[in-house]
């Protein structure tokens, strides 16, 4: 019984890994030809449902529905976007939306998944903000706050959260040697046991460590690269003009 599970299993395996051969072959071959949508359709579910990702795959059904509109499945390209904001810091997103007709996008779930992009590239820019202006934002709750609103939308595609989660931390990590709990909390939505899990598992895995502040109470510290090392980041600053930070404040407002 157990050979026969193992062998079920790597069949599976294998069937899975021959069906992305194939759409990566056929959009090698022929990427125009119509035919090959119905192949693309089916691979971003299987890229849902495995979550896995394919932007090369996505950007060729996207062009094939610029020459097939009437054949576009919105239910299809809501699942591209979702999967390209979850591809964050890559431009992944700008590029489908690139592709997408004006008609299209004006639809209220592709405004919000719009809406939701702002908020993601605009965490950058309030990192970099913060270190000039010794300010917190609230663009992470913002985020969270308009994402609870789109459950809907986005819970058909396993993994938004966790990979939104892991696009924030990067960024902290890469702004700050330190930041408070509370603000590390805000920035992925995780309190409680959640939280106490989510700081454990990259204390024993990323090289995270805790340390205690009578003013701020706990701390993450994360490990020093070349971002947030002080040196580097002074270098940084002193590269940076005042006129190129008050460009950026009339984008947040």
């Amino acid at each position: 019984m157990g050979r026969e599970i193992n062998n079920t299993m790597a069949s599976q395996k294998q069937q899975a890994s021959a069906t992305s051969y194939t759409v990566e072959q056929l959009i090698s071959v022929n990427p125009y030809n119509p035919d090959i949508l119905p192949d693309l359709e089916n691979y971003v579910n299987e890229q849902v449902s495995s979550e896995t990702y394919s932007l090369n795959a996505n950007l060729c059904l996207l062009r094939l529905y610029q020459f097939e509109p009437e054949r576009m499945s919105t239910q299809i390209v809501a699942r591209v976007l979702i999967k390209a904001l979850m591809a964050m810091p890559a431009p992944d997103f700008s590029l489908c939306l690139f592709l997408i007709p004006e008609r299209v996008q004006m639809e209220e779930q592709f405004k919000t998944l719009i809406v939701l992009s702002h908020y993601l590239e605009l965490y950058n820019i309030d990192l970099i903000l913060s270190l000039y202006l010794h300010t917190q934002t609230a663009r992470f709750r913002q985020f969270w706050d308009e994402a609870a609103k789109s459950r809907h939308i986005l819970e058909a595609v396993p993994g938004f959260e966790q990979a939104v989660q892991v696009y924030a931390v990067h960024l902290l990590s890469l702004t700050y040697q330190k930041i408070p709990r509370s603000v590390l909390a805000e920035a992925i939505n995780i309190e409680g046991p959640s939280l106490e899990k989510f700081v454990q598992d990259h204390v024993d895995n990323s090289g995270w460590t805790i340390e205690k502040n009578q003013s701020k109470g706990q701390l993450i510290v994360f490990p020093q690269n070349e971002f947030n090392h002080p040196e580097l980041k002074k270098s940084s600053v002193d590269g940076v003009s005042l006129e190129h930070i008050t460009r950026i404040l009339p984008i947040l407002g």
